[in-house]
């Protein structure tokens, strides 16, 4: 039987109506290209769900972990450490806002926001302090964990489980428009001392199709929440390493955030693993004699050691003049492209932050994840050598940084087309 038949058979995939679903088997990967069985090549234009930063099969990411492996694959990490851990820790840490200097592993985005949740809510019980409120954006995504779709929008994605999750307060995105008054009604809802946390999405909500605030709104909001003494929990699990520009979305705020949750991108998606970073403050309120304040969660592969070297590789890349080089290359391209969308009278709406680029279609159609567009569009750019995942009408173009201008301006290309036959 063949690979798909395979498949078929006894595969269940994500985000996927299975019934009528066309699966594309993919045995290889290259740089900014993934190689199907008969090898045929297609640009991965979508970074493999935003995770692939250098590529595929990356040469020296694959040396670190052949080394790794050799040395230590994995332990229990409750009782032990290995040194892949430590050093990944105080690495991130240097990087992170300063007041954060405690990380918790886990291995998924979904899975390190639940943590946060959890840390934000046990750090005020340990005291004694009635805080159990959540507030959230509006059209948030932060997993599909329990507590992730809790503090998500409500959608066809939580429906099924609405009466098992638990309530979280909503404001909307602040704009120009709604300044004013997001800031008064977020004031309102933390100034009666009752909200634990606010979780956000920094600059970027992801799931929503890339929809984009800025710092200064973001920054006000986040005063507010320390005014009231509400930690503040930065979902970076799509913003971090690289993505908006700088190596962390919150860079670019005044305000820090007492809680950042980071996946997809550490390991430049080689390695399943996630980080859940607090602030000294934070870890000090379950640090005691009582026991029953401790932390009680963990994962089987928490700090798993291949995928804490395979991020400390990561960092390497970062940190390299190459890489700089290639990321800077690659906003500057997408700026191009975006401006020359601009006027384009088929496109609602071209955004960026950093090298996150988000073409919004005008559509007849109903918008949203299920538009029947978003479905027509990645059947179009498949065929032509592309993997584009759109939610709904709005094409995102993330590649690898690792991109060269020909490919890159390949898949531009093809955009251009879609547009002009719709």
């Amino acid at each position: 039987m063949s690979l798909a038949s395979l498949d078929k058979q006894y595969v269940w995939h994500p985000f996927t109506q299975m019934k009528g679903a066309k699966i594309t088997p993919i045995v290889r990967g290259e740089g900014v290209f993934l190689i199907d069985e008969e090898g045929k090549k297609y640009i991965d234009a979508v970074s493999s769900w935003w995770v692939k930063i250098h590529g595929h099969s990356n040469p020296y990411i694959g040396e670190v972990l052949q080394r790794q492996f050799n040395d230590l694959d994995h332990i229990i990490f409750a009782g032990l450490t290995h040194p892949k851990a430590v050093e990944l820790a105080n690495r991130l840490t240097s990087k992170l806002p300063q007041e954060i200097n405690k990380v918790f592993y886990s291995d998924n985005g979904s899975t390190a926001n639940e943590i946060a949740l959890k840390m934000a809510l046990q750090f005020w019980h340990n005291q004694g302090i009635e805080k159990n409120r959540l507030i959230a954006f509006e059209g948030s995504y932060h997993g599909d964990t329990f507590g992730g779709m809790s503090v998500s929008a409500r959608s066809t994605f939580s429906k099924p489980f609405s009466e098992h999750l638990f309530e979280t307060d909503y404001i909307p995105v602040p704009s120009v428009e709604n300044l004013n008054s997001v800031c008064e009604s977020f004031e309102n809802m933390v100034a009666g001392g009752q909200v634990a946390a606010f979780i956000y999405e920094p600059l970027v909500q992801g799931v929503r199709g890339m929809v984009m605030h800025s710092s200064e709104h973001l920054n006000a909001l986040l005063c507010i929440a320390k005014k009231y003494n509400v930690l503040c929990i930065a979902d970076e699990v799509m913003t971090g390493f690289g993505r908006t520009g700088t190596l962390f979305a919150s860079d670019q705020i005044d305000a820090k955030p007492d809680i950042v949750t980071l996946s997809k991108a550490l390991t430049a998606g080689v390695m399943p693993l996630a980080i859940t970073a607090c602030t000294d403050e934070i870890y000090d309120g379950f640090y005691s004699d009582d026991r029953s304040k401790a932390f009680l969660h963990g994962h089987s592969f928490t700090g798993n050691a291949l995928a804490c070297s395979v991020a400390c590789a990561n960092l390497d890349l970062l940190e390299s003049d190459d890489v700089k080089s290639d990321l800077e290359r690659l906003i500057s391209c997408q700026t191009k492209f975006r401006i020359e969308l601009e006027g384009n009278p088929k496109v609602l709406d071209a955004r960026q932050q950093g090298a996150i680029l988000a073409i919004e279609l005008k559509t007849v159609e109903t918008a949203g994840y299920y538009s029947e567009l978003g479905s027509r569009a990645y059947e179009y750019f498949l065929e032509r050598g592309i993997i584009m995942r759109p939610l709904g009408n709005v094409l995102i173009v993330m590649p690898p940084y690792c991109i060269c201008e020909e490919d890159l301006h390949y898949v531009y290309e093809q955009i251009r087309s879609f547009i002009t036959d719709l």
